[in-house]
């Protein structure tokens, strides 16, 4: 998994190219992904959505990086949206990482349960 730079989470993201950085109107997040996911895969399951969660989210982040690797060489068409785009990057892995910590949390306490 590749850790963003700097930045944050979002809905929507800018596709990047090598030798620059165009708006895609590409929807990518995690947010998108859990929500729609079991509907996308036709009803799969749960394990079906966590697994396209976690693709929905390396791709974002495989976006931010290379928004910011387009930033810092100056390759970059379009800097606020190379911003936007480490941004949203960042954002999601923070909340994919909240989400494990209240999905950890939640798994204990069942196991702490007495019946």
């Amino acid at each position: 998994m590749i850790v963003p730079p700097v930045g944050g989470l979002g809905g929507s993201l800018a596709g990047v190219q090598a030798e620059g950085l165009t708006q895609a109107g590409q929807a990518g997040g995690l947010s998108e992904a859990t929500a729609g996911g079991t509907e996308a895969t036709g009803g799969g399951g749960f394990g079906d959505a966590l697994t396209e969660a976690v693709s929905s989210l390396e791709k974002t982040q495989q976006s931010g990086d290379s928004a910011s690797q387009a930033l810092a060489t100056g390759n970059v068409v379009d800097p606020q949206a190379a911003v936007v785009t480490v941004e949203d990057a960042q954002l999601a892995m923070q909340l994919a990482a909240q989400i494990r910590t209240k999905a950890t949390e939640a798994v204990q306490t069942i196991f702490q349960t007495q019946v």
